[in-house]
């Protein structure tokens, strides 16, 4: 597709663009099966000081989407095309070189299993010290008090002690917190969090939560939230974007999604959450059946084979035409806003009460 003219490494005019602009966004890998469409044509924005959640099951391209963004896919088996300009830069086909003076310190991740993300040769402190001396030009001796500063911001007890631990020193929990330290080392304008906060138990999950909010306020960071929890963005994400075999199904704020969803993906997603309020023995209403291929993804709505309103859309367009999701509130879906309103009004609100 056709990007706007720049030259790599320094910044087009960004006028009122958005912090981070995602366009049309495609991610194939090639295989011995074939070819797998991890993501289809995918668009987003966010902006600065806003958290994006961005959930569905697994396999839908949620971390797929977010390691294009920082350029972590292998070149020689991933086709990427597509826009993603950050900060008016566009990182789409960039050099090697030019990523790498970005990642870790403009742009930074938090993996989803601490355990194996963190080396187990290296100190907690010397792999946090690392990447502030490499953007920065630090000493060894700046880095290991900049690593127990950044120790102390995550709350770890007795930093300048456990600085000099390795991993398996560290329980659940302490790893979760020392990979948010290494993230945030260098203060990164956009911070994706990988499902920070999987394996964890509900206390210290709150608290890993809780710690990005008030990270993100301290430090003005950009936030992606990857999950395939809806309860997990609730009361964390801004916006939420839910994705599908590749593609966005929703968009909206959390809000909006969580008390008023307009696709049935969402709806299922929704439905198969138990709920506090309701009773222990209240049945919950899982999606039927599975996701689908991605070598060889459903014709039409990638939804249709699991979705229970293909019979009330006419002349087949749930299984021969894409939707399209248009721009701001919007769902990708053939029903009409009408038959959506009221399919969930009277057969999905009832059952999240």
């Amino acid at each position: 597709m056709t990007t706007l003219p720049t030259t790599e490494g320094t910044p087009a005019p960004t006028g009122s663009d958005p912090f981070l602009s995602v366009r049309d966004l495609h991610v194939r890998f090639s295989t011995e099966d074939g070819i797998v469409k991890a993501v289809d044509g995918l668009s987003f924005n966010l902006e600065r000081g806003q958290t994006l959640g961005i959930v569905g099951e697994s396999g839908s391209g949620k971390s797929v989407t977010n390691l294009a963004v920082l350029g972590l896919h292998n070149p020689k088996s991933t086709s990427i095309s597509g826009e993603i300009r950050l900060d008016g830069q566009e990182l789409t086909g960039a050099r090697e070189k030019t990523l790498e003076k970005l990642r870790g310190n403009k742009m930074a991740m938090i993996f989803q299993d601490a355990l194996t993300a963190l080396s187990p040769y290296y100190t907690v402190g010397r792999q946090i010290a690392e990447p502030f001396m490499k953007h920065t030009g630090a000493s060894k001796r700046e880095g290991r008090q900049r690593a127990i500063e950044m120790l102390t911001k995550v709350g770890i007890p007795q930093p300048s002690l456990r600085v000099d631990d390795y991993p398996h020193q560290f329980s659940g929990g302490m790893r979760q917190r020392a990979m948010i330290a290494m993230a945030l080392v260098c203060n990164p304008e956009l911070l994706i969090a990988d499902e920070p906060t999987t394996a964890l138990d509900v206390t210290v999950q709150a608290q890993i939560l809780d710690l990005l909010k008030d990270l993100q306020q301290e430090f003005g960071s950009a936030i992606i939230l990857i999950t395939h929890d809806l309860g997990v963005v609730a009361d964390t994400a801004d916006d939420l974007l839910v994705m599908y075999a590749g593609r966005a199904v929703e968009r909206g704020s959390v809000k909006e999604i969580l008390t008023q969803p307009q696709h049935p993906y969402t709806w299922g997603l929704l439905s198969s959450m138990p709920r506090l309020s309701s009773d222990v023995d209240e049945a919950l209403y899982p999606i039927p059946g599975s996701p689908p291929s991605l070598l060889n993804p459903p014709s039409g709505c990638a939804f249709n084979p699991r979705c229970a309103f293909p019979a009330e859309v006419s002349g087949g367009l749930c299984t021969e035409q894409r939707p399209t999701l248009p721009d701001g509130r919007a769902a990708a879906c053939h029903l009409s806003t009408e038959q959506r309103q009221t399919f969930f009004t009277e057969q999905i609100k009832p059952r999240l009460g």
